[in-house]
C-alpha cells in the first residue's frame, strides 16, 4: 500500500494494481484477464452492477479499469469528501465479486462486440498485427482483449479459478493520492481490504525469442495504415531515458522529424508519430502513419528515410535540448492530477518495486547526452524494421 498527499487537491484517486496480464494467461485462456476485468463491474455479494454505477454517478466520480500485458488496474476517483467510499468500493469489488454464471454469459457478448469494434478500426488492426510480429509465438504479442475463439470458449469456472489464483494480496498494490493525510487513507485501505486473500505470487515469465516478419493485410479502408519498428529496451534498462529523448526527437512530438517531414512539409498524413513500450524483459519501438493509398509507397519510403538519417547522423544538440525540455515539463504538468499521481505510484510499485522520486526522474532525463543517444540509436533503431500495412493497396 502507498499513499501520496496532494495539498489543495479536491479529489482522491485510489487504484488497485494486480500483477497479472495477458502475457500471463495459459494459451487456451487468452483474454481471461480482460474478461475478468469486465466481470468485476457486474456486482458483488452485496451490490448489483446498477448500484455500483449509480453510487459512483451520484457522487460525480469515475470508476473504471484496464487490462495490460503485464497487469490489470482498477481505479476510482471521487471528490475528497467521498474518499472512504471510493476505497471501500474498490475493496468490495476486488475481494467479493459475484462472478455469477449468468453474468459471464451475458458479458461475453459485450466483449465480442468490443472485439468487433476494434476490428472495424484498421489502425488498431495494424498495431495488433505489428505486436504479433515483433513477439511472434510469444504471449507478449497477444491483444489483451483476447480473440473471438478463446472468448467464446472461456467458462465461468475458468474465470473464477483465474480470480482465485491471481487476485491475492501478494500480487496486489493499492495506491491512493489526494489531500488527506497518510494515516487517514491507510486506515481506510486497511479496513476496506481486510478480507483480501493471502498469498499470491507474481507469474513466472519467459523472455521472448527472435522477432518474426511483417505483413500486408488487405482492407477496404480509406487509408493505408503503416506500422514499422522492432524490439526495444526492457522497463528497468538504465538507457530508457536516452531512448525517450531519441523517440521524441524522431516522432514523439510536434517538432519531431516524422511530423515535420510527412505532415507539415509534405501534407501526406494527418496522424504520424513514433512511440516506445517497455515490459519486464523486452520492449518495442514503433512508428505509425496513415495515408491515402496513392501516397502509401511514398510515405513508407519517407519513414524509412528518416529512420536511416537518424541511424547515420544521430540527433542535433537542439533536438536533444527540446526533447529533454518536453519530457521533463510534460512529466511535471501531468502530476498536477491526483489520478496521474496515483497511477504513477501504483504502476511503479507493481512493476519495479519502488517509486522513483520526481526530482530523480527529471534529473535522469536532464543527464542524457549525445553519447547515450548514440548508444540507444545503435541498439534499437539500427536494426532492419518490421513493416506491417493494412489498407486497400495491401
Amino acid at each position: 500500500m502507498a499513499t501520496e498527499r496532494v495539498p489543495g487537491a479536491l479529489s482522491v484517486a485510489t487504484g488497485v494494481w494486480v500483477g497479472v496480464g495477458s502475457r500471463d494467461e495459459p494459451d487456451h485462456l487468452s483474454g481471461v484477464s480482460h474478461f475478468l476485468e469486465h466481470l468485476l463491474f457486474k456486482g458483488t455479494d452485496t451490490r448489483s452492477a446498477q448500484q455500483l454505477a449509480r453510487d459512483v454517478d451520484r457522487r460525480g466520480g469515475d470508476f473504471n479499469a484496464f487490462t495490460a500485458k503485464e497487469y490489470t488496474a482498477y481505479y476510482c476517483r471521487l471528490p475528497a469528501r467521498h474518499a472512504e467510499f471510493c476505497i471501500e468500493l474498490l475493496g468490495d469489488v476486488l475481494i467479493r465479486p459475484a462472478l455469477r454464471d449468468d453474468d459471464v454469459h451475458g458479458e461475453r457478448q459485450v466483449i465480442l462486440e468490443e472485439l468487433a469494434m476494434d476490428d472495424d478500426s484498421p489502425d488498431d488492426v495494424a498495431h495488433r498485427r505489428f505486436a504479433a510480429s515483433v513477439f511472434e509465438g510469444h504471449s507478449l504479442g497477444r491483444d489483451p482483449a483476447g480473440d473471438r475463439e478463446h472468448v467464446q470458449a472461456i467458462t465461468p469456472d475458468d474465470v473464477r479459478d483465474f480470480f482465485e489464483r491471481h487476485y491475492r494480496a501478494g500480487a496486489m498494490v493499492v495506491a491512493a493520492a489526494g489531500p488527506l493525510g497518510h494515516d487517514e487513507m491507510l486506515a481506510a485501505i486497511e479496513r476496506s481490504f481486510a478480507g483480501v486473500r493471502t498469498g499470491g505470487e507474481r507469474p513466472v515469465r519467459v523472455a521472448p525469442e527472435a522477432p518474426g516478419v511483417g505483413a500486408a493485410i488487405a482492407d477496404d479502408s480509406e487509408q493505408v495504415h503503416i506500422v514499422m519498428g522492432g524490439r526495444s529496451l526492457a522497463r528497468n534498462d538504465p538507457r530508457r531515458e536516452a531512448l525517450d529523448v531519441v523517440n521524441h526527437a524522431f516522432g514523439g512530438g510536434l517538432s519531431s522529424r516524422l511530423f515535420e517531414e510527412i505532415r507539415e512539409t509534405r501534407g501526406l498524413a494527418y496522424a504520424v508519430y513514433s512511440g516506445v513500450s517497455s515490459y519486464s524483459d523486452a520492449g518495442v519501438f514503433q512508428m505509425y502513419a496513415g495515408t491515402q493509398p496513392e501516397h502509401a509507397d511514398e510515405v513508407q519510403g519517407l519513414m524509412l528515410g528518416e529512420l536511416q538519417k537518424v541511424v547515420a547522423g544521430g540527433i542535433t544538440d537542439e533536438e536533444l535540448e527540446v526533447a529533454v525540455g518536453y519530457l521533463t515539463g510534460a512529466f511535471e504538468l501531468g502530476l498536477e492530477d491526483t489520478g496521474a499521481r496515483m497511477s504513477r505510484t501504483g504502476g511503479l510499485l507493481l512493476t519495479t518495486g519502488e517509486v522513483r522520486p520526481i526530482d530523480e526522474q527529471v534529473a535522469r532525463w536532464a543527464a542524457v547526452d549525445q553519447a547515450a543517444v548514440r548508444e540507444v540509436i545503435d541498439e534499437v533503431l539500427a536494426a532492419d524494421p518490421i513493416v506491417v500495412t493494412v489498407g486497400p493497396t495491401a
